[in-house]
């Protein structure tokens, strides 16, 4: 990583801060670590997994060619909440014990510098909330607007200033990201839906991007 970072200083003449370059230093650290996972996988003839789900796919919560680096991505097709519950789940019946330090933790890219505090719900939204947007907006099918709507309705007393902020994020990530989940390791259909433009859900990776209906909330 601090080759890579010491040569695109050394380009652009001048260093690079996670004041200014916050994503590209993101990305670099997940990136890096991609050749020798894929050396590893080659070496010993095994298929390469991704660790990708769901609600990271929907709004692009990934670095192309660094965790999505894979052959196939066996829990694209479910959500981000479901896997945590699922853990919960797998610790208390199944017995795994350790995965009450899993479990204990919040979701983290671990990217940015410890002092920073990252976590996925602080860089998005509370994940069951995403997944809420989400499967009103590609399952139900309802335009900006009409989510909002809906969100409010189901939760009384909720800032409704908070949540059309939310529903603006999700639609500008979702839009901008089309691309990556035309790149997505193959995944499988476990659910009623999911966002694999391959098997259920085709959307253009050039489009408007909701402006006008964003702008109009």
């Amino acid at each position: 990583m601090a080759g890579y970072v010491g040569k695109i200083a050394g380009a652009l003449g001048r260093e690079l801060a996670w004041d200014t370059d916050d994503l590209a230093l993101q990305n670099i650290q997940a990136r890096v670590r991609a050749p020798g996972i894929w050396l590893l996988a080659n070496v010993q003839n095994c298929l390469l997994l991704t660790t990708s789900n769901r609600s990271e796919a929907s709004v692009g919560y990934c670095t192309m060619d660094g965790d999505t680096a894979g052959s196939i991505s066996p829990i694209a097709g479910v959500d981000k909440a479901f896997v945590k519950q699922w853990l919960r789940w797998a610790e208390t019946e199944l017995g795994y014990g350790a995965l009450r330090h899993v479990n204990a933790l919040q979701p983290t890219a671990e990217l940015r510098p410890l002092a920073d505090k990252q976590t996925d719900e602080r860089d998005l939204m509370p994940y069951p909330l995403l997944n809420r947007i989400e499967r009103l907006a590609f399952y139900e099918r309802l335009a900006p607007a009409a989510v909002l709507a809906q969100l409010v309705a189901e939760t009384p007393g909720a800032d409704a200033e908070q949540l059309r902020t939310y529903v603006r994020r999700f639609y500008t990530l979702w839009s901008r990201n089309q691309w990556k989940r035309e790149r997505y390791a193959p995944s499988f259909h476990l659910d009623d839906y999911n966002v694999d433009p391959r098997s259920w859900l085709r959307f253009p990776i050039l489009s408007g991007g909701f402006a006008a209906e964003l702008a109009a909330l």
